[in-house]
């Protein structure tokens, strides 16, 4: 069952020396010291299911590779563990009781706060490796930790002064540690397909325990990881003994010195014993027979690293001492765990956004002597002047790199301006380029991506909900994500089913993320600006119909372009055209709330109804200018709410029922809704594309019926 190890191949970079005997030992009763803590949390856990009733999973079986890692890591490094390392975590430096106030979800869990599970750390501490957030959805882990390789690198070609190095100018590696059996994901092979191209400093430690819960590897997979890499050339990897501590100790020391020299990935692969249960909540004795459990047990590293031990000539009482005092220990920080303040109900709400960086609109929007210019050359010129004031900014994806400078043109002759390692192209990989980017930010990089097409996005979302959307809430606010995807969207001139979509209502479900709408090249500018500078994970959708304003009607998209230092906070609306005071006294007047395409809907059907009225320009779909729209609904009694998207369960739907909720007193008519056909597609036939979507008629209509109220 076992595979032999093989021997570590020979590296370019420098390994460690071999130790004296003097230093060995210690090395070695230092491992065991971290051996037999962990294997007594374990065994005080299931001793206490009854307080430890948050799901847990240990690293009984694991500990020599995980150990191994961790004892080698520096603090200039950077450390991607997954829910099963918390061995690494000991051998990193955190104590059991700080990692037991995760696992009971205590108020003064370092890494959560009491949000997030055992063994899923977040860490800005000094004196060990920068630790992000990251789920525990298997594989998922491996784009954001990509992510901070690819920074490490960008950063060292600037010469950026905020890379974190050694005290000798040692460079930094970031280590990725996940289980054989999620390596199956499509998103681990994006993320090592990007590690080499680009030759990312990142080591990929697989455990393989041979089991993904229940499913043995035989049942799964037809090769391990080991046999997996050979497919991804540039990619070097090892393959050892995860029980054997001598021997994943060189292992890993060879392939830390590797990276760290030769800035290129490397795969491990050590085999290692399952002795645990899956989770505390998924019990070994279900699926596992016994003499499966007893092949297992033959690898437990605990006894071959003592048996090694007395045989290097450490004495019988000392390892006695060590086994004695440990659960002492164990037990005692156990109960101060237990004793431990929960966290107040009152924090549940806390550190969902990073304070904001654009609070007031700034800077002058219709500057004397500006040129008007479209809404596509106001994003050119907006990232443009970013990429010149933040060196630490980029800008990838799918075309956008240097010959085409994006299928819109909105990123042309970028990459000749600032390089290709600034600006360049991807794969086809929505995941890794959504990813990533939680792994750029961590380690202080500023990304600016894009998703070509709005339908394209949702190979994206299992990142975005996953990873980004999270990670400021369970990193307990430590690790915001800043980051600007942008998403051309909407449907125009037979754009086709997979060109066409509208997908604000879906990105809208995820908590954790912001989402912004322009509809003309001066918002445009000052919203993608204070974007780029919140903290936060920020989607912008560019409505390519209004690119060029080639949509009859939306010529008044373009506009004078704003000075370079327009922004725009998000979560303020616009009022684009005001009712007559004389009809709103009168009492004769609606509004209409709406964004993107809508404005200029709503305005060509507002001249058939002269004075009467008012149009909302959202600009910000999350936050949402509330205050404004309740205030303008409040003002005129008649409102519709007017989207682009499909009408059935979508977000206009949501913000009508809030409206008629908060405002219903002040209504003189139901709130009406006006949106696209719930189609599962847009049609490429231009006909059946104007028949499914809304237009001045259509909303000229909704106006007449509600005004008749």
């Amino acid at each position: 069952m076992f595979k032999d190890s093989i021997s570590v191949p020979t590296l370019k970079a420098a390994v460690p020396g071999k130790e004296r005997s003097s230093g060995k030992q210690v090395t070695l009763l230092k491992a065991y010291r971290f051996m037999r803590q962990a294997a007594e949390m374990a065994a005080t856990y299931e001793a206490n299911r009854n307080i430890c009733k948050y799901v847990h999973s240990t690293s009984r079986g694991h500990e020599a590779i995980q150990i191994a890692a961790g004892m080698q890591l520096k603090p200039w490094d950077y450390a991607s563990p997954y829910y099963r390392d918390d061995s690494m975590l000991l051998a990193m430096g955190f104590t059991p009781y700080e990692l037991m106030l995760q696992l009971l979800a205590k108020r003064d869990d370092t890494a959560s706060g009491g949000r997030s599970y055992y063994s899923h750390p977040s860490s800005l501490d000094e004196e060990k490796p920068v630790i992000p957030h990251q789920s525990s959805a298997t594989g998922m882990q491996v784009i954001p930790a990509t992510g901070m390789a690819q920074g490490v690198r960008y950063l060292e070609k600037i010469g950026a002064a905020s890379l974190r190095t050694g005290p000798n100018g040692e460079a930094p590696v970031v280590l990725c540690s996940l289980g054989d059996g999620s390596v199956t994901e499509g998103e681990v092979s994006e993320a090592w397909q990007s590690a080499v191209l680009w030759e990312l400093p990142i080591i990929y430690l697989v455990q393989d325990n041979e089991w993904g819960i229940s499913a043995s590897s035989a049942e799964t997979r037809v090769m391990d990881a080991y046999e997996y890499a050979a497919g991804f050339k540039g990619m070097e990897r090892m393959r050892v003994d995860g029980s054997n501590f001598e021997e994943c100790f060189n292992a890993m020391g060879a392939a830390i010195s590797y990276v760290r020299q030769e800035r290129k990935p490397i795969l491990v692969h050590a085999c290692v014993p399952l002795l645990g249960h899956h989770t505390s909540g998924v019990r070994k004795e279900w699926y596992r027979t016994e003499e499966d459990l007893a092949l297992h047990a033959e690898k437990d590293p605990i006894p071959l690293l003592r048996q090694r031990l007395l045989e290097i000539g450490v004495l019988e009482k000392d390892l006695s001492g060590i086994e004695s005092d440990t659960p002492k220990y164990i037990s005692l920080e156990f109960d101060r765990a237990k004793e431990a303040f929960e966290p107040a109900a009152s924090s549940v709400g806390d550190h969902v956004f990073a304070p904001a960086a654009v609070t007031t609109e700034k800077g002058n929007r219709f500057p004397s002597n500006g040129n008007k210019v479209m809404m596509v050359d106001a994003a050119l010129h907006a990232v443009e002047e970013i990429l010149q004031q933040f060196p630490e900014a980029i800008f990838f994806g799918q075309d956008v790199g240097r010959r085409l400078g994006g299928v819109f043109r909105e990123a042309a002759t970028l990459a000749e301006k600032f390089g290709d390692n600034r600006v360049y192209n991807t794969a086809i990989q929505e995941a890794y380029i959504v990813g990533s980017t939680a792994g750029l930010s961590a380690v202080g990089v500023k990304p600016i991506v894009e998703i070509q097409f709005a339908d394209y996005i949702y190979p994206g979302f299992n990142q975005l909900v996953t990873e980004i959307s999270k990670s400021c809430y369970l990193s307990n606010g430590k690790f915001p994500v800043q980051t600007l995807v942008r998403v051309p969207i909407g449907a125009y001139g037979g754009g086709g089913p997979y060109h066409s979509g509208s997908v604000e209502s879906t990105l809208l479900t995820i908590k954790g993320i912001k989402v912004v709408y322009p509809s003309n090249a001066a918002d445009m500018k000052g919203l993608m600006k204070a974007a780029f500078l919140d903290p936060n994970p920020v989607v912008m959708l560019e409505h390519k119909g209004l690119y060029w304003s080639k949509v009859p009607g939306t010529q008044a998209a373009i506009t004078v372009e704003p000075d370079a230092d327009y922004v725009i906070p998000l979560g303020k609306g616009r009022i684009v055209q005001q009712a007559h005071p004389r009809d709103v006294k009168k009492g004769d007047t609606l509004c209409i709330i709406t964004y993107g395409m809508g404005v200029y809907w709503a305005q060509a059907a507002a001249a058939n109804f002269p004075g009467q009225v008012e149009i909302i320009d959202m600009r910000t779909l999350f936050p949402l200018d509330e205050e404004l729209i309740f205030t303008t609904v409040k003002k005129h009694g008649k409102v519709l709410v007017l989207t682009e998207e499909q009408l059935n369960n979508s977000f206009a739907e949501a913000l009508a029922g809030r409206i008629q909720r908060t405002c219903f007193k002040s209504l003189d008519a139901p709130v009406f809704t006006l949106g696209a056909l719930d189609l599962p597609a847009v049609p490429i036939n231009t006909i059946l594309e104007n028949a499914m979507l809304p237009n001045p008629e259509k909303v000229a209509a909704a106006m007449k019926e509600l005004l008749s109220y």
